[in-house]
């Protein structure tokens, strides 16, 4: 999907690239300066293979990059900048520190461009700014897999980066560093203006830390977009799945005589916001997210009520804690319908498996893809 109306200033990083194999690809995003794009998708998908390609370790047989107002790669003007021309800083998910050498000399490693009486004092600034003051002389054994990671990431800065490439950063580490870790990318955001891409297969990290998602597939840019646009507006039924979410069904795109416009879904009628482009009586598929859901309460009408009301049975009701996960099917479809409500008003509405159960699709919530 072209990205060309996002706006880029001649300081940011911008990605063609195409080739029909051995590795697919047909990638096509910017990410301007300051900016955190997240790459998410399945593994195989080709995230890392963009990440080596932008670092230069990697050439494709199609397409260009550019970064900061330079052509680092063109495959039509034979233009294929070293991976040392380029400026990358590069994080890995296993860090790939020299074991033989210290925290700080690690990050020295980094500054060839740096007079050498300069490097060391310059590496300690930057180990004080990732939080390791008083480590400098630790080596990788002596440090744990947290401060490991925040050497790897003065490391990549060291180098004054054009762009910081961040390959499943936090991987490798338990979840309560991992959340830290996240913190401190997101404060470490604000001293530093240049392109961020992520690599994770985290959404719920990739939607707390990037400005916008790209998801990706066999090489190829399905949708790219801010978290909320993508989670509530996925482009394809692929892209929903690729992102986790489950309530995707197929349609009729209905417009009466008298122009009033809605979705047929077997025996219910949906009143729903069809795109221009969809011809009357198309199959179409269409997406609600589970928060666009209302539940119709047993003892009392509830919000939303008479609007798009649908009728179910509960195949499956998983209970987390507070909150109760319930899946409904329905006579005339193989697909199920999820949504969440708190435990409590789960069993005050005696919700179990088997009940018959009426909940509102809210039309605004209902996506025609």
């Amino acid at each position: 999907m072209s990205e060309s109306h996002h706006p880029l200033t001649t300081q940011g990083l911008e990605v063609r690239l195409q080739q029909p194999g051995p590795i697919p690809l047909n990638a096509d995003f910017c990410c301007a300066p300051g900016e955190l794009l997240a790459l998410v998708g399945p593994s195989g998908g080709g995230k890392t293979t963009l990440l080596r390609a932008i670092a230069g370790l990697y050439r494709p047989s199609g397409g260009h990059i550019r970064c900061a107002g330079e052509t680092w790669f063109d495959a039509a003007g034979g233009i294929c900048l070293p991976p040392q021309r380029r400026r990358i800083g590069l994080v890995f998910q296993d860090y790939a520190l020299f074991p033989h050498l210290t925290a700080q000399a690690n990050v020295m490693a980094a500054m060839n461009h740096v007079p050498r009486a300069e490097r060391a004092p310059r590496a300690a600034r930057w180990l004080a700014q990732v939080r390791l003051e008083g480590l400098e002389g630790r080596y990788p054994a002596a440090l744990s897999g947290g401060q490991r990671q925040r050497v790897a990431v003065a490391r990549a800065l060291a180098r004054e980066p054009r762009v910081l490439l961040l390959d499943e950063p936090f991987s490798a580490v338990d979840q309560v560093t991992r959340r830290r870790l996240q913190r401190e990318l997101a404060q470490l955001r604000e001293m530093i203006d240049i392109p961020i891409l992520l690599v994770t297969h985290d959404l719920e990290e990739a939607a707390a830390l990037a400005d916008r998602l790209c998801v990706l597939h066999s090489g190829d840019t399905l949708q790219s977009g801010p978290a909320e646009t993508l989670f509530r507006r996925p482009v394809s039924p692929l892209v929903a799945r690729l992102l986790d979410k489950h309530n995707v069904f197929s349609g009729r795109a209905m417009r009466d005589d008298s122009g009033d416009v809605y979705l047929q879904w077997g025996p219910y009628r949906l009143d729903a916001a069809l795109p221009a482009s969809v011809e009357s009586r198309a199959e179409v598929d269409w997406y609600i997210p589970p928060s666009d859901v209302v539940l119709h309460r047993r003892q009392r009408p509830s919000r939303g009520e008479r609007e798009n009301p649908v009728c179910g049975t509960v195949s499956e009701m998983v209970v987390l804690g507070g909150i109760a996960q319930i899946t409904l099917t329905f006579a005339h479809t193989r697909d199920s319908l999820r949504f969440e409500i708190a435990t409590h008003a789960a069993r005050r509405n005696g919700l179990a498996r088997g009940e018959e159960v009426s909940v509102s699709l809210l039309a605004s919530g209902i996506h025609i893809m």
